[in-house]
């Protein structure tokens, strides 16, 4: 019996993220379970549901945060899908990507454009 934490978390995954992230939840589930209920309870329970913050900002902290990486492109691609699904435009991802060549370089910036190509592309 999963706790109502999880139930809230996985709802707002769903909005969220979509099949995405229930594609990765469902990767984790043979290897690490418990880290994949942690990854619903606390970063969709406990943060994304806080009202400080709508989605759309969420996801531009997100996105911006991922490229900064440089390290991390199948999350970003599963964030760039989330930005699309609660109303960022296609442009607005990619202002977002560029201006973090100003603050982590242009090799993190161009990774998470070839990223954001390819989440556009899967979309048509």
């Amino acid at each position: 019996m999963k706790s109502e934490r999880f139930k809230i978390g996985w709802e707002k995954l769903k909005e969220i993220d979509g099949s995405a992230g229930e594609n990765v939840i469902s990767s984790l589930k043979d290897i690490a379970p418990q880290f994949a209920d942690l990854l619903i309870e606390f970063p969709f329970a406990d943060i994304y549901t806080r009202k400080e913050l709508d989605l759309k900002s969420r996801e531009i902290a997100t996105i911006a945060a991922l490229t900064a990486m440089g390290n991390a492109k199948p999350q970003l691609k599963v964030h760039i899908q989330a930005a699309l699904n609660v109303g960022l435009t296609q442009k607005e991802i990619i202002e977002i990507i560029m201006q973090m060549s100003v603050y982590s370089g242009f090799p993190s910036a161009l990774n998470g454009l070839f990223a954001a190509k390819e989440v556009f592309e899967e979309q048509k």
